[in-house]
């Protein structure tokens, strides 16, 4: 998915470990139009810019607003979409023209610079899913471009279920490849379960809400919202507190210790480098490639800040 502010923040990040569990909320964003998706957006934020390599959370639905995101770009950057409900129509520069449809991992890796586009399909009545963005190390931004999906199993714990799409936990491991040690999954507890998770300790998590009424390490959670946990921890607690299914997510990864700049849909490392990408797309160079089989025009880049995109510093996590 884009991200369709018309004038989006720039951000400079590099996170820190912290300790214990942390409440991070969700923000309110119009994406589009007069019919605009409304997502809830849990990364980047003040509190925090990433958890492991993941970069950006977006959180969406149940809704009954149509999916129409045009050819748009993007680079130094993994995009993963997972469904909760409906179907999308992607269609990208590699070629790839595939559906995403609930419980089915689709993984874009973007490289050098790579566009795509994201339709729901008509018989899609209720959209409800994320759309996460995972950083690329500096070795690796520069890769090929590159499509996976993949379709996890459903295995059953004492009182939940699992759907492992990248990375290890509870006994499953993904065969998706990624660039930095990350763990990504769908976990959906029973009314009234509760269930101990063993973690990697060199890893930090975030817990992400979907549905139903859920408690980390005792702190409870609204749709939305995403519990941080610290590196150091090597066990996960989890609870659904309610009387219907709990549905989350689960995202971990290394400290992901490079200093990187967002800006629109572009993953940087610097101003100058984000003015080039920016003025790349415009210009419709080979960079990004074309989407072919979409009916309309594709987006244009939003204006550059009248200033330098420079470093912002997190009051709380000393962001440089």
């Amino acid at each position: 998915m884009s991200n369709l502010e018309q004038a989006p923040p720039e951000l400079v990040c590099q996170d820190e470990p912290g300790t214990g569990v942390t409440v991070l909320s969700a923000r309110d964003v119009p994406l589009g139009g007069p019919r605009a998706i409304r997502v809830r957006r849990t990364l980047p934020q003040r509190a925090r810019s990433l958890v492991g390599a993941w970069c950006f959370a977006d959180h969406y639905g149940p809704s009954s607003t149509a999916m129409d995101v045009a050819p748009h770009p993007h680079t130094g950057l993994q995009t993963a979409s997972w469904l909760f409900s409906g179907e999308v129509e992607h269609r990208d520069s590699l070629g790839t023209h595939a559906m995403i449809r609930p419980g089915e991992l689709n993984l874009m890796t973007s490289g050098h610079g790579i566009a795509h586009s994201e339709v729901s399909t008509p018989e899609t009545a209720v959209l409800h899913g994320v759309q996460l963005w995972i950083a690329l190390p500096d070795e690796h931004r520069h890769t090929a471009r590159d499509f996976h999906h993949y379709a996890p199993p459903r295995r059953e714990l004492p009182g939940a279920s699992a759907r492992v799409f990248l990375g290890s936990l509870a006994g499953d491991t993904s065969p998706v490849p990624a660039f930095t040690p990350l763990l990504g999954a769908e976990l959906v507890l029973e009314p009234g379960s509760q269930l101990v998770l063993a973690i990697d300790p060199a890893f930090e998590h975030g817990v992400l809400q979907d549905i139903g009424s859920l408690a980390v390490a005792g702190t409870p959670l609204n749709m939305g919202d995403m519990a941080y946990v610290a590196p150091g921890a090597s066990r996960l607690e989890l609870a659904n507190t309610g009387a219907e299914p709990a549905r989350l997510l689960v995202l971990g990864g290394t400290p992901f210790t490079e200093e990187i700049v967002m800006w629109w849909n572009f993953v940087g490392r610097d101003h100058d480098e984000i003015v080039a990408f920016r003025e790349a797309w415009q210009a419709e160079a080979g960079q990004f490639g074309r989407v072919e089989g979409y009916p309309g025009a594709r987006l244009p880049a939003p204006a550059l800040p009248n200033i330098r995109l420079t470093p912002r510093r997190n009051p709380t996590e000393g962001h440089r």
